[in-house]
Formats: C-alpha cells, sequence, structure tokens
C-alpha cells in the first residue's frame, strides 16, 4: 500500500511538474505593430528591389533589374532620395545588354488605408539611363504605388506596381513604356532627433 501511495505521488508530481514547464513557442514574427515611428520627419530608408524579372518564350529572353535607393524624410510621411538602376537582358543568339540609370525620387506614405503593421504608398521618379550597347542617353521616368509591410520596427517588405517610360535621346528613337511590379525591403534607420 505504501508503495502504491508512493508511486501515485511522484506520478501526479511529475505529471504537475510537466505541466508546469509548459514550454511557450512563438511564432515566426511576421509583422510588427510600429505607427508612425519609421517615418518620420529626420528618419533614413535604405533597401531596394528586384523588379521586372522575367523570362520571353517567343524572343527566348530572361531579363532582370535591380534598384537600390536611399532616402531622407523631410517631413513625417515624405521621403526624398536617388534610386540606382541596374538591369541585365539575355537574349539567345544576340549580345547581352547591361542597363544602368540614375533619378532622383520622391515617397508620400497615405495615412489613409493604414494599418499599425503597415502603409501604403505612392513614389515617382525621373533620372537619366543608358545601355552598354549604345552611347545614347534616354530620359527616363516612373510612377508606383506600393505597400510596405513592416516586419520589425526597422524592416519592411514591399511591393509597387507602377509605370515606366523611357526615351532615348535620339530623333528616331521611339518611346517605351509599360507596366512593371517590383518587390523589395526597406529598413528605416532613426534620424538624430528620433532615436
Amino acid at each position: 500500500m505504501k508503495r502504491l501511495l508512493l508511486f501515485s505521488v511522484i506520478l501526479l508530481g511529475s505529471f504537475f511538474a510537466v505541466k508546469a514547464q509548459n514550454v511557450d513557442v512563438n511564432k515566426p514574427q511576421m509583422s510588427e505593430d510600429v505607427g508612425l515611428t519609421p517615418i518620420k520627419k529626420g528618419n533614413w530608408m535604405v533597401g531596394g528591389s528586384l523588379g521586372s524579372m522575367g523570362y520571353s518564350f517567343e524572343g527566348k529572353s530572361f531579363n532582370v533589374n535591380i534598384n537600390p535607393r536611399a532616402g531622407y524624410f523631410v517631413s513625417d510621411g515624405l521621403a526624398i532620395g536617388l534610386s540606382l538602376n541596374g538591369g541585365f537582358q539575355s537574349v539567345k543568339n544576340s549580345e547581352d545588354i547591361w542597363t544602368y540609370g540614375v533619378a532622383p525620387f520622391v515617397r508620400y506614405f497615405f495615412p489613409e488605408g493604414s494599418s499599425s503593421t503597415g502603409r501604403f504608398f505612392g513614389q515617382g521618379e525621373v533620372g537619366i539611363a543608358g545601355a552598354n550597347n549604345g552611347s545614347d542617353v534616354t530620359f527616363a521616368a516612373g510612377a508606383g504605388l506600393g505597400y510596405a509591410h513592416f516586419i520589425t520596427r526597422s524592416v519592411a517588405l514591399e511591393a509597387v506596381v507602377g509605370y515606366n517610360y523611357s526615351k532615348a535621346n535620339n530623333a528616331s528613337a521611339n518611346a517605351q513604356n509599360g507596366l512593371g511590379f517590383n518587390l523589395g525591403f526597406q529598413i528605416y534607420l532613426p534620424g538624430q532627433g528620433n532615436k
């Protein structure tokens, strides 16, 4: 009887000890409640996007564009900065084309439709571009709408849909325009007075 009682006490004690060690396994962090913190006047944004990546079966071509950028918030929700553009296009039975460009940009985060973990924004840029297969300088402009989803207080994943226009500085050149889609990330750094 003593053994049964002792065994029951040990078993019951073990059950409560194991129950007390309930480990709270955190789910991976998918968003962060940030409010206006990252887009305040005086803060910086640094990051980039990967866009217009694709493969054409008709022309048997592959292209990809990379767009690093940095900006400064001149007021709450309004950033100005500089975007660098680099691209690569490979066409079967043709020479590879490398493109480059630089463009100042402006980005505005809309207060409407925002949540504690994300913000809609509009952006525009005007600049110059070129390619390794020609000496013409190209006028390039673009405008887009996007959404920034904050996964931490200072890092956001972004998606942007936009319109792009370009025309070489040549009388016989045709203008090119079209829609584009970019995915990227931004790191938001606090300014001097916002730490």
